[in-house]
């Protein structure tokens, strides 16, 4: 367990999964990593029929029923339920255009 977990510092990832060119740091992030070639979403969000392939995605999904918008602007006072909707709106004040 010391091992896996020095791993992160190393920068190693032993563990390579068959079907592409990815490698992880632990065995379980190939069966998450797996779902992005499967599609399948076994994480059934218990409010709405929507459903994802990562715990992250469905921890940020849940935002949208429960009200909460935990990533607070800190030019403004707008609040988001995603960081990425956060890092998209912060973009009014850097002036970035990443897509041009």
């Amino acid at each position: 367990r010391l091992k896996s977990h020095s791993w992160i510092y190393t920068g190693e990832k032993p563990f390579q999964y068959s079907k592409c060119d990815k490698s992880f740091t632990h065995m379980n992030s190939i069966d998450t990593h797996t779902r992005t070639h499967t599609g399948e979403k076994p994480l059934q969000c218990s409010q709405c029929d929507k459903s994802f392939s990562k715990m992250s995605g469905l921890k940020s999904h849940r935002g949208i029923h429960t009200g909460e918008k935990p990533f607070q602007c800190s030019q403004c006072d707008k609040s988001f339920t995603q960081m990425s909707t956060l890092e998209m709106h912060t973009r009014i004040y850097t002036g970035e255009k990443p897509f041009q």
